[in-house]
């Protein structure tokens, strides 16, 4: 008897403890409670990772985006996610020419950019004029920087795409002199609203 009772408290104490470490995962609310949870849980496994909605469109980044939450079984873990911080930012897309003044002369450059115009007005497709003319490795991509919010590219060139006097389909100049760094730049979207999400991500292995 006293050996059923042991083995009970035992298993009641079991219960107890995953009970507690299924509603400590559920009470995190913030990127701080995550920061902790993952340091006391020392598992290499446990991140924070972000989805961008205009860059992650995979099924468990739309069930985030819509629920919050996801589990994912294998036949050896299962890994939980859980939305913890939601944010929306303005995003741009453009493509853009690049040449570099430190290899060619600003007379050169402003040569081949009015060559570029005339051809784009002409009709000749701005993803082929930077395959051709661009010094940049995005020239593979036919010049689109894909979509992106401020912060990430120069400040010069960020207050020019920003610049709400650009319609889709136009193409202007911009000179960042102080980096020898000059540009063509083909407005291809309008801006639009991204949600980001940050998701923590907890591994558990199946017993």
């Amino acid at each position: 008897m006293k050996k059923f009772l042991l083995l009970a408290f035992l298993f009641s104490i079991t219960l107890t403890a995953q009970e507690s470490e299924v509603k400590e995962f559920d009470d995190i609310i913030n990127t701080e409670d995550a920061e902790t949870y993952i340091k006391e849980k020392k598992s290499k496994k446990n991140k924070i990772i972000i989805f961008n909605e205009a860059k992650h469109q995979s099924g468990l980044a739309i069930d985030l985006y819509k629920s919050g939450a996801a589990t994912v079984v294998s036949d050896t873990e299962k890994t939980k996610y859980k939305v913890i911080e939601k944010t929306t930012t303005t995003n741009y897309r453009v493509s853009y020419i690049f040449f570099d003044g430190l290899k060619m002369s600003y007379s050169q450059i402003n040569t081949l950019r009015d060559k570029i115009l005339k051809k784009y007005k002409e009709g000749t497709p701005f993803s082929q004029l930077a395959k051709q003319y661009s010094m940049d490795d995005n020239a593979n991509n036919g010049g689109d920087l894909g979509w992106f919010e401020k912060g990430l590219t120069h400040p010069t060139f960020e207050a020019e795409i920003s610049n709400n006097t650009y319609k889709v389909g136009d193409v202007f100049t911009v000179d960042i002199v102080q980096n020898q760094w000059y540009y063509v730049i083909l407005k291809t979207h309008e801006p639009k609203e991204v949600q980001e999400i940050k998701v923590l991500k907890i591994v558990e292995p199946l017993k």
